[in-house]
C-alpha cells in the first residue's frame, strides 16, 4: 500500500530529476520508521548512475520538498539508484550518507567481527563511527576494507 503522499512526491520529484538529466524510477515512504524515510530511486539514462547523481538529486529535491511543504513532519530523504555501486570512498560521500545504513567490512576482523552493520555517523582521520541501535561503535580505519550502503529491499 503506497503512502498517500507518494503521487505528489513523484509529481514534484519528476521535473527536478529531469532538470538534472535524471529519471525518477520509484518513491517509497517508510513511515514506520522514526524519523520517516522518504526514499527516491533515480537513474541516469545517459550513463551509470553514480553517487554524484544521487547527491545532486538529493539537494535539489530537498529544496523543492521544503518549499512545497507536502511532507508535514521531520523525515529523512534517501536518494538512491537501483543500479548504483554502493561503496563509499570520498569524504564527501561519507558526509552525504551520514545516517544511512551501511555495511562495513574489516580485515583482519575487528573485535571478533568481520562485518559491521549500522547507521553511518561519521569518519575522521583514525576511525569510522557507526550507530548500532543507539550504541556508537568506533572502528579503526586501518582495518576497514570496504564501506557500502546497505540495500533496503
Amino acid at each position: 500500500m503506497a503512502h498517500p503522499l507518494v503521487p505528489q512526491i513523484i509529481d514534484l520529484a519528476t521535473p527536478v530529476a529531469e532538470e538534472l538529466g535524471l529519471e525518477v524510477v520509484g518513491v517509497v515512504f517508510h513511515t514506520n520508521q522514526s524519523p520517516p524515510v522518504l526514499r527516491v530511486d533515480i537513474r541516469n539514462p545517459q550513463q551509470d548512475t553514480g553517487l554524484n547523481d544521487c547527491e545532486r538529486m538529493s539537494r535539489a529535491l530537498e529544496t523543492s520538498l521544503d518549499g512545497a511543504q507536502i511532507v508535514p513532519d521531520a523525515y529523512v530523504l534517501e536518494v538512491s539508484s537501483p543500479g548504483i555501486s554502493r561503496q563509499l570512498v570520498t569524504d564527501r560521500e561519507f558526509i552525504s550518507f551520514k545516517g544511512f545504513p551501511v555495511i562495513i567490512s574489516t580485515s583482519p576482523p575487528y573485535d571478533g567481527q568481520q562485518e559491521w552493520i549500522g547507521q553511518l555517523i561519521r569518519r575522521d582521520e583514525t576511525a569510522l563511527y557507526l550507530n548500532q541501535k543507539g550504541h556508537v561503535v568506533e572502528i579503526p580505519r586501518s582495518l576497514i576494507t570496504k564501506v557500502q550502503l546497505e540495500e533496503r529491499r
